[in-house]
């Protein structure tokens, strides 16, 4: 039977069609090509292993570095914490403290306004025979109501104008009112009265007034304590948020009445020069009550009122003792600074009380440091330059008051013109200020006595150049 599949028999017989005879020989493995297999199959394993563990150890090595990074951030996150307190701590404290005090606390009961027998004064017993107002009946009810009417239009003074005296009744119901009322319409107007009596005197072509009494100390002092007027720097006892707390509304027409009262000076003397270095002291404190700020205007023009009632042999006595007295209740921070900024250096008399209250105000600072007094400028300038501004338990905020103080004691005065050692000694210690503290040193308010040392010597250098 014919295969198929098989080769023809021409194509058996042809060598060219048969496929090559094959050398390949089978290979005998031998002992030694098993160990080299075995061999070679371990070593393939340990690199195995070993770029296993390298590959491990690789992966540990980013987490440990990663926990490292994290850790440092953290502490780098911590210390830039720790500076920004700092910095805003020291930065909060070199925000120099507001100056303000309470002046006024809780106001006492005024005293009665009715006077029963204001109908029975001889200005209305006048009014009542003349013949311009016929059938007036007044009784001591509407009696006082029409004096108020009068008073309030302005008639009041020019009929006090046309008797020729102020009486006692009268004047006694008018400054009441002035310094109690609390129709602030009715207070004005009864303040606006005395003014007018009080310059009737400087005015020409006015005829003199006989004034049987006015308002003295002892009552402006009574209505200070019916204010509530709290003489020391504490506001114990004040209530806020009362209707009764402080300030009064009568204290416009008190201001304007004192100023008047020293300008009447030159007539007749209303108050002794102790009374008047008292009302001193009030008007600085009163500068101290930012709710007053809307009065600063008037006090300062009373204040200078003030100042002018001293005579030329009074002023300089007068105006140390208003300054220790002042300088004694006033405590070292920013209010004694603006005690000194509230005195208007207008004239020398401003410039010398300036000089003075804040060399008082110096002297008393240094004396609580030492145990002896200072009273020479020598000894002032000579303990300031002896202060160890690298000490680190250095006040710098006192070292700004003092610095500030002596400024207004020697600029105002006349020592760096007349004394040329005080100058030196003065240049010193402003360069103590401004080269021993660096600018570097974070401690608080080391920058704002360095700055304004600094600012002081270029100052001072041009003096000395002159």
């Amino acid at each position: 039977m014919l295969d198929d599949d098989g080769p023809l028999d021409f194509e058996a017989e042809d060598r060219l069609l048969q496929p090559p005879p094959s050398n390949k020989r089978r290979k005998v493995i031998g002992l030694d090509d098993l160990l080299a297999d075995f061999y070679k199959e371990k070593s393939r394993v340990v690199a195995k292993e070993f770029k296993k563990g390298k590959a491990t150890k690789a992966y540990n090595s980013d987490e440990d570095e990663d926990k490292n990074r994290k850790n440092k951030e953290a502490l780098l996150s911590k210390f830039v914490d720790d500076c920004q307190k700092q910095v805003t701590q020291m930065a909060t404290e070199d925000e120099l403290p507001s100056w303000g005090q309470h002046v006024f606390g809780h106001q006492k009961e005024p005293p009665s306004l009715s006077f029963p027998g204001l109908d029975n004064c001889d200005l209305l017993q006048s009014m009542m025979k003349s013949e311009l107002i016929p059938n007036l009946e007044l009784s001591a009810e509407n009696g006082e109501t029409f004096l108020e009417g009068l008073l309030m239009n302005g008639w009041l003074a020019k009929l006090v104008f046309v008797c020729g005296h102020v009486e006692e009744t009268l004047a006694t119901w008018s400054s009441n009112l002035m310094l109690y009322s609390p129709n602030e319409q009715l207070q004005s107007s009864a303040c606006d009265f005395w003014l007018s009596i009080l310059q009737s005197k400087d005015q020409v072509n006015v005829p003199s007034i006989k004034i049987q009494w006015l308002p003295h100390c002892d009552e402006l002092k009574a209505a200070l304590e019916v204010y509530g007027y709290l003489p020391g720097s504490s506001t114990i006892g004040c209530q806020t948020g009362s209707s009764l707390d402080g300030p009064p509304k009568n204290i416009r027409s008190w201001i304007k009445y004192l100023a008047a009262c020293c300008q009447y000076r030159h007539i007749q003397a209303i108050f002794s020069t102790a009374e008047a270095e008292y009302f001193f002291g009030v008007l600085i404190k009163l500068f101290l009550d930012r709710r007053l700020e809307g009065l600063y205007l008037l006090l300062g023009e009373c204040l200078l009122s003030l100042i002018n009632f001293f005579t030329d042999d009074e002023w300089i006595s007068s105006s140390k003792n208003a300054a220790k007295s002042l300088a004694e209740r006033i405590e070292v921070d920013m209010n004694c600074l603006r005690i000194v900024e509230c005195i208007p250096g207008v004239n020398a008399r401003s410039k010398h009380l300036r000089s003075e209250v804040a060399l008082h105000i110096l002297l008393c600072c240094l004396d609580t440091e030492v145990a002896f007094p200072v009273t020479e400028a020598e000894d002032v300038l000579k303990l300031l330059v002896s202060i160890n501004l690298r000490d680190k338990s250095c006040d710098f905020f006192k070292i700004y008051i003092y610095l500030v103080l002596s400024e207004n004691w020697l600029f105002s005065g006349y020592l760096l013109e007349q004394r040329p050692a005080i100058l030196a000694m003065w240049g010193l210690y402003l360069r103590n200020c401004s080269c021993q503290i660096t600018s570097t040193d974070w401690r608080p308010y080391a920058s704002k006595v360095r700055n304004k040392a600094s600012y002081l010597l270029q100052t001072t250098a041009q003096r000395e150049n002159e």
